[in-house]
């Protein structure tokens, strides 16, 4: 099976590869093997890219898609409020229905809007039917997901039976693998840390671990201290941990997943782009939640952007583009196989309309997209090879029928929770 992306600007953020002003992109088998100014590849499907800015998919690190159905809620939310409202509040009345779809509409949106890598950061573990239900949706949805377990989510409980459970289940190195949601020492022991990390080792998984730090606490220097830094593990937020903690992280070859509009709206302070960078480290973005913020990877690069150029003019727009596509897939260890066009790489392409009034003309495609990007230029989208995504519609996905279950999954959870849908209590997550 050949397809042939002809005529589009190329973007490939593979420095051996260049940028094209005008070139082809050939696929064989789901596979990236030819990026010129022109292929002759006659017996190849044509993908026309007139028009069109050719990039490679975005890749999100850090999304918690079971949360999908109560968007926008927490839109006035501190982190303090946040909590309360979806981890003691909501989670609780979530049935595996209710995770199946929240988990499948998150995904498909989030490829609607040009992410083709997706880890879900999953800690609505409220038994393995809910993990089992999460795991279906991402099966169900064409994109390439990564299933981080968060099991026993701020607890000390024993988990190795189901973490074991579920990684019989994703062994392969499809479409849909598997990563292990770390507890933290903010929230457990280090005991209970260091025996996350030796099970992941033993299983083969990359981890992922949330860490909040108000500057009196140093979580990185205590992992350090005991030998629990890994180059597989990637530190989700870390907004006020201190810069020689960071040097720790860069030792360690560790990475950093930013989510800027969540920590800014929600008060963790002010995004890390510049101190990672400053420490050796290359970061990457990530969207968290969509009840706080939007769920495409274009606002959170802006975002990033913005913040980091108004603190010290450092950063150029294709350092974004970086951040959410390289960077971001060698922290999932997928950097072999996405995160750049490249021939021996997996198609995971996005076409972006370079003729919308929003972004037209198009004199620098990478400025346009970090500068005006949005979801609706976003056309065209391959993973693996596969069309997903055709003329600004998902393919072979019955939405109207989604949608009617998400919002039925989100009035049962809200009459069950006590949560209001609507005016203050809903702004600020109290009940009542």
């Amino acid at each position: 099976m050949r397809t042939l992306i002809s005529g589009g600007t190329v973007v490939s953020m593979d420095p051996a590869v260049g940028d094209l002003d005008l070139g082809d992109v050939l696929i064989e088998d789901g596979v990236i093997v030819e990026v010129a100014e022109r292929i002759d590849a006659p017996d190849a499907e044509v993908i026309d890219a007139t028009d069109r800015v050719v990039i490679p998919g975005f890749v999100d690190n850090h999304r918690h898609a079971w949360q999908t159905a109560f968007r926008g809620v927490g839109a006035d939310w501190t982190f303090a409020e946040y909590r309360v409202a979806i981890h003691g509040t909501i989670r609780p009345c979530y049935q595996p229905e209710d995770v199946y779809i929240g988990n499948l509409l998150g995904r498909l949106e989030a490829l609607h809007s040009g992410v083709t890598t997706m880890l879900d950061w999953f800690h609505c573990a409220e038994g393995p039917e809910h993990a089992d239900a999460a795991i279906a949706a991402l099966q169900d949805a064409p994109g390439r997901s990564i299933f981080c377990y968060g099991a026993g989510y701020s607890t000390t409980d024993r988990i190795e039976a189901e973490i074991r459970r579920v990684r019989s289940d994703l062994s392969g190195d499809g479409l849909v693998t598997m990563a292990f949601g770390l507890r933290s020492t903010e929230d457990t022991s280090v005991q209970t840390v260091a025996e996350d990390l030796k099970l992941a080792a033993e299983l083969g998984l990359r981890t992922s671990m949330h860490v909040a730090s108000d500057g009196t606490q140093r979580p990185i220097a205590d992992l350090n201290k005991h030998g629990l830094l890994r180059d597989t593990t990637t530190f989700v937020h870390a907004n006020g941990i201190a810069d020689d903690e960071l040097r720790m992280l860069a030792d360690a070859g560790s990475s950093v997943s930013i989510s800027p509009d969540v920590e800014l709206k929600m008060g963790f302070g002010w995004p890390m782009t510049g101190r990672v960078l400053a420490a050796g480290l290359r970061p990457t973005l990530s969207i968290d939640d969509v009840p706080s913020v939007g769920g495409d990877m274009f606002s959170t690069m802006r975002t990033a952007y913005s913040v980091q150029r108004g603190l010290d003019g450092s950063l150029r727009a294709r350092d974004l583009i970086e951040f959410a596509t390289v960077n971001a897939a060698e922290s999932c260890g997928l950097a072999a196989r996405v995160g750049s066009i490249t021939p021996g790489k997996d198609a995971d392409v996005v076409l972006l309309r370079a003729d919308d009034l929003t972004v037209f003309p198009v004199t620098d495609p990478v400025a346009a997209i970090v500068a005006a990007g949005h979801p609706g230029l976003v056309d065209t989208v391959l993973v693996a090879g596969r069309v997903v995504k055709r003329d600004g519609v998902l393919v072979d996905v019955d939405l109207p029928a989604l949608k009617a279950r998400l919002l039925e999954s989100r009035d049962r959870v809200a009459a069950a929770s006590g949560l209001p849908l609507s005016g203050a209590g809903a702004a600020t997550g109290r009940l009542g």
